[in-house]
């Protein structure tokens, strides 16, 4: 799909254009999502310069992502999307600085774009140069994953609770910690795919700064430079969330392992207690034709009250020496 952007009413109006028609002279933003091969060449036409494929996003060399060619200035992020569900996606988005028009080439459709595009419809604030869009639509991207930070943390915060919380129960009384693992390493995935995404966005800003020095002004430039204080603050929340993480994952494996240890203590105990009784009725349950025993009136009685005393002895001599 085709869309472009171009001042209008005091703001930026959106239109879809054909992959053979015409692309206005005064588009400030051209937005390919999923974009055809006609598509991208009639946007090459129309920038006069050659935009890279999809394969040329997914390089992953720095010099493949941020780079300066034909008077534009290319640069490829990782950007999130389906940020709501436990498993968020994350693909690679480039934006194109060209003859004052922002471009964008992206192949998944992140939440941001569509706000950020309804807020341009509204407002004259970004109808201006097209670096003015391009930080407008980093800084909602930046807003989106400090939401998708604050609600993981939640989360985080809600699973150390149950964890760690000894009246919190399970729906059979004891503690789903196998349910806890794959939450964690849920939130652990997710949380690695914003920590990338918001490391390609901090190098966006950074050749970004790089590039228009001498070209923007003040209030560009200080733009850019709230942006990066902002990613390294969520750099920093992010770190802290998968530090977290890792303290649960290894919290919860100890507790799993304690009651793995509980469990073999009262197997343990069970053998202790009944190995003497067994060992006795064992010798007097010897198919022997001599054993004086069996001739005694009180024999049965004898051999119960035996195996009684030598259980519960055992048990009470472990118990005083703390084995128990």
């Amino acid at each position: 799909m085709l869309k472009v952007y171009q001042q209008q009413n005091g703001g930026l109006k959106s239109s879809e254009i054909a992959a053979d028609g015409e692309i206005p002279s005064a588009s400030k933003w051209i937005d390919l999502f999923n974009p055809t091969l006609d598509e991208r060449r009639a946007v090459d036409k129309f920038l006069a310069m050659e935009l890279p494929t999809r394969a040329d996003m997914e390089e992953i060399e720095i010099s493949s992502r941020l780079y300066q060619e034909d008077d534009g200035v290319f640069m490829t992020a990782l950007i999130l999307a389906n940020s709501e569900s436990d498993a968020p996606k994350a693909d690679v988005v480039t934006f194109v600085l060209a003859r004052d028009t922002l471009v964008t080439i992206r192949y998944i459709d992140p939440q941001p774009f569509r706000t950020f595009a309804a807020r341009c419809e509204r407002t004259s604030h970004y109808a201006g140069k097209a670096e003015t869009i391009l930080l407008g639509l980093i800084d909602t991207i930046i807003d989106r994953m400090a939401d998708i930070l604050e609600r993981v943390g939640n989360e985080v915060e809600a699973i150390n609770h149950e964890v760690f919380n000894p009246d919190v129960k399970g729906p059979k009384g004891a503690k789903d910690y196998q349910g806890v693992l794959s939450r964690l390493g849920m939130k652990h995935g997710a949380t690695s795919k914003m920590r990338e995404s918001l490391l390609s966005i901090g190098r966006v800003l950074t050749f970004l700064t790089q590039a228009v020095e001498g070209k923007a002004n003040k209030e560009v430039k200080a733009h850019i430079k709230t942006l990066t204080r902002d990613v390294q603050s969520l750099q920093d929340h992010s770190s802290f969330i998968a530090g977290k993480l890792s303290y649960l994952q290894d919290g919860t494996l100890g507790l799993i392992n304690n009651e793995q240890n509980n469990i073999i203590k009262i197997m343990s105990v069970a053998a202790m207690v009944f190995l003497p009784p067994t060992l006795i009725a064992s010798i007097y349950g010897m198919n022997f034709k001599y054993m004086p025993e069996l001739d005694w009136f009180y024999g049965y009685g004898a051999s119960i009250l035996l195996m009684i005393v030598s259980g519960i002895v055992p048990y009470f001599w472990f118990k005083r020496r703390g084995w128990l």
